[in-house]
Formats: structure tokens, sequence, C-alpha cells
């Protein structure tokens, strides 16, 4: 089984055949929303919605212990996480994709590891070198390539705390630090898959330029919900494509 974390507008459980709905508790609590597992062609995927199915868990809010562990307990292999996110380089155009490789954490209000007691003889400090698997990027690549979708094969993504948007100084900053896109989910999402040992992806779709562009008004939540309309079927598509080929 593969499972699809699904960010802002990237979450609809329709694009599964067969669906059932299933309530999981974890010692963690429960997860953000019922998870809906189905198929995609011949392969089991569950999908939980990031912020709830009606949107209202805030960034900070979202129980990303209790998603991990409900996506281990129903031995998905895989994670496939899908974001929003603002643009910090020129040439990442609002529409485009982005399979991230790299993050920088700028939370600071989050639980950020299942491991917070060490037990006797057992300290656990998980590699975090490469955060984004190597394998399901390449097979997301590939989906991209064969679906001509306009995408970018690397990116850096900083998670901020939100749910307020960047200061215009923050994100100049965060331009310099070499961070090309900026969200407010995928710390510490991803940390938490890789050191429950499940491999994890992240394709980002850039809706705005955050506010480092002078020339162009700050972002907006209703700008975001335009592009959202405009292009999720991009992220529908390489999804359709790529999950089948998770191995």
């Amino acid at each position: 089984m593969i499972g699809i974390i699904g960010g802002s507008g990237l979450d609809n459980p329709d694009i599964l055949k067969n669906t059932i709905e299933k309530e999981i508790t974890t010692p963690y609590g429960k997860p953000s929303s019922a998870i809906k597992i189905g198929t995609i062609k011949t392969t089991e995927v569950a999908i939980i919605a990031r912020h709830g199915r009606e949107h209202t868990i805030p960034p900070t809010m979202v129980p990303n212990k209790a998603n991990i562990d409900a996506l281990k307990q129903l031995n998905c292999s895989h994670i496939i996480a899908t974001t929003a996110v603002g643009s910090l380089r020129e040439e990442i155009e609002r529409g485009d994709l982005v399979i991230i490789d790299q993050f920088i954490d700028f939370t600071r209000r989050r639980d950020i590891s299942f491991f917070e007691h060490f037990a006797p003889g057992q300290v656990v400090h998980t590699p975090m070198a490469e955060p984004f698997d190597k394998g399901l990027r390449e097979i997301m690549i590939k989906a991209c390539d064969e679906a001509s979708i306009k995408y970018h094969k690397t990116g850096t993504v900083v998670t901020i705390e939100g749910a307020r948007f960047s200061t215009r100084a923050e994100s100049n900053m965060f331009r310099m630090l070499g961070a090309d896109i900026i969200n407010m989910s995928i710390a510490p999402e991803c940390i938490l898959a890789n050191e429950a040992g499940i491999p994890y992806a992240a394709v980002a779709m850039s809706t705005d330029y955050d506010c480092w562009k002078t020339d162009e008004a700050p972002v907006t939540w209703d700008d975001i919900l335009e592009i959202f309309a405009a292009n999720v079927d991009k992220v529908i598509k390489m999804l359709l494509s790529a999950i089948p080929e998770v191995r």
C-alpha cells in the first residue's frame, strides 16, 4: 500500500477507485482525517488530508505523528506528499511542480520526533542528509517527463511555522540561505517518516512568489486558491502515473 498525504487543495480522494473509509487511532491521537483507502490501477493507496477534509487544521496543529503512525499501521511501504508552495526563485513559475530533494526547518512549535526518550543503550539519531527517497523521486520525475509537465527536478523547501505568510525580510533571508520554495508543512512530516523508516517523497506546486518580488503584490490565500484550480490536474496526472510504478 502507498500512502498519500494531501496538502491544501491536493487531497482529492476521488482519484481512488473502490474506496472505503477507515478511522484509525494511534498512540499520538487521531490523524488529520479519516483515511480513504482504494486503488489506482492495481495499487492499493491510502489518502490522509493533511489539514482535514474541510481544511480546518492550521499548519502548526497538524497531527504529524498520528498521520505517519496511521500510515505505518496500514503497512504503507512508501509515502508521497503533496504541498502548495511559494516560489523563492524567478525560474520557478506559478503552476510549476517541484520534486523536492532538501528541506530547511524553520518551525519552532511542533513535535518533531518519535524519540522523546532513549531506551538504555538505544540512542537514536536518524540520518537526514538525503531526507527524500531517491527511488520515489526518480519515479515522480519520470512521470512528469512522460506527461510533459513543467517541473523542476530538485528544490530546497523551507518550512515556516505559519499560519501567517513571511515578511519581505524573511523571504529575502530564505533566498540567501539557499531555499528555492517555501511552505508550512513538509517539516516535521518528512523527519517523522524517516524516523518511522518509511521512504518519503514530496511534490510541490508553486502557487505564488511569496513576497520577495517587489514588482508583484504579496501573496494572498485567494491567489493560491486560483492557482490550485488551474493546475491541480498536473499533480493528479503525475500521481496517477507514478504510483503504479512504486515497488
